[in-house]
């Protein structure tokens, strides 16, 4: 196949954008965590754009996308060896080199694990945070990642969709980030004594980063400057401005005012719900699936207080609730008349629900396969980490900057 520059320009961009995210993520998290707990908000994100990268080199990359095996790839190309040459299996008619596919597809690999950190803030020892993204990110991600992305995965086979992560990027960081909550336990004080987002304009610069970046983990995502790209980046636009709606609407009945972190929050529930969807389905059913998502997730983020789980950035709410209503409502909407890659469409298309069950088949396998995984993952962890998962009293109340990095984010005694 002839490279074609235009769409090796876009697909370039495109993981340019998604790498942005993580530090847009780090924003918009670093925002809503207390002062003292910034930075180490800051550099749980930031630590993933390195031990990610050298994982995905060395052999996530060929784990993921090549090879036959339906469970999980091979190690042909481990250390990237032929990967300027040899494209991903099941890829090989994309005019575009491959290894800008792989820097793509790298960069979602990036954000997955960093999306968790929001839910342990302000609680957990960053050598254990170390430790984990290495390991999640080899048996959790790389596995999931092949099901559902790569032709040869099982999920891929049985014809469950998702077009840029739904699955695999936010159900699978979001039912980890539940179980890490309840293994490593609630925050002190939490929830008698509240912690207020230190800094809101942080959190909505975050918010903008990672709108801005979105439009390459969807856009990008069909793998060509074509009118796939264009239909993915009008619907991600849709589906969060509608979604921001939503939820702010819900909001002003429920608590009597329209708060800017509800805006924040909503705009990125649908941007995740979209997802999914964003390159198989219509423009009005984006909009449909942004509102309901902002609804959806606005309430969910509350359900955390009836069950006592201490999500502290709402990663449960917005991102396991948003993947969830994302990949479901994507078996009532998919239209082939804006994909012809989508075999079986959607309920309200054409009446079948068999795309409704290998989309449930796809969520399930997800939530059982990271859950169960990142429990044991913790568990042992716990075991072998000096000091444990967790933090002491005295460092919690101290907060993670100067205890895990010896720096703190606002030197106010030096102004």
């Amino acid at each position: 196949m002839r490279i074609n520059a235009g769409d090796t320009a876009w697909v370039l961009v495109s993981a340019a954008l998604v790498m942005f995210m993580t530090p847009g993520l780090a924003l918009f998290y670093g925002g809503m965590v207390r002062a003292k707990n910034v930075l180490a908000m800051l550099m749980q994100n930031f630590i993933c754009l390195g031990i990610v990268a050298v994982l995905w080199g060395v052999c996530m990359y060929t784990l993921a996308f090549h090879g036959t095996g339906k469970w999980i790839g091979n190690f042909d190309l481990a250390f990237l060896d032929n990967a300027n040459t040899v494209s991903a299996t099941g890829f090989g008619a994309l005019p575009i080199p491959p290894l800008s596919f792989s820097m793509f597809q790298l960069m979602f690999a990036i954000i997955t694990p960093a999306l968790i950190t929001g839910a342990i803030a302000d609680r957990m020892r960053f050598s254990a945070w170390l430790s984990f993204v290495v390991i999640w990110s080899l048996i959790v991600y790389t596995p999931v990642a092949h099901w559902v992305f790569s032709p040869a995965g099982w999920l891929f086979r049985r014809g469950a969709l998702d077009f840029a992560g739904g699955t695999v990027v936010h159900i699978n960081a979001g039912i980890a980030a539940l179980v890490a909550v309840i293994v490593i336990g609630r925050r002190r004080g939490w929830p008698n004594h509240p912690s207020p987002p230190h800094s809101l304009p942080l959190t909505l610069l975050g918010t903008g980063i990672l709108w801005f970046g979105w439009f390459g983990f969807n856009a990008g995502s069909a793998l060509g400057a074509n009118g796939i790209a264009a239909q993915a980046f009008v619907n991600t636009m849709f589906a969060a401005s509608t979604a921001m709606l939503g939820w702010l609407v819900f909001e002003r009945i429920r608590a009597r005012h329209p708060t800017t972190l509800g805006a924040a929050s909503g705009a990125v529930a649908g941007l995740v719900a979209i997802t999914p969807c964003a390159g198989y389905v219509g423009p009005m059913a984006a909009i449909a699936i942004g509102f309901l998502a902002g609804a959806i997730c606005y309430f969910a983020v509350s359900v955390k207080f009836r069950f006592g789980y201490d999500d502290a950035l709402d990663v449960v709410g917005v991102h396991l609730v948003g993947g969830l209503v994302g990949s479901l409502l994507l078996g009532l909407f998919a239209d082939r008349a804006f994909n012809p890659a989508v075999v079986h469409e959607g309920v309200f298309i054409d009446g079948s629900w068999e795309l409704m069950g290998d989309q449930l088949i796809a969520v399930v396998s997800t939530l059982v396969w990271s859950g169960v995984l990142t429990f044991v993952i913790l568990k042992v962890l716990h075991l072998v980490v000096p000091g444990g998962l967790r933090v002491s009293e005295e460092d919690e109340e101290s907060g993670l900057d100067l205890t895990q990095h010896s720096e703190v984010g606002y030197a106010y005694d030096r102004v």
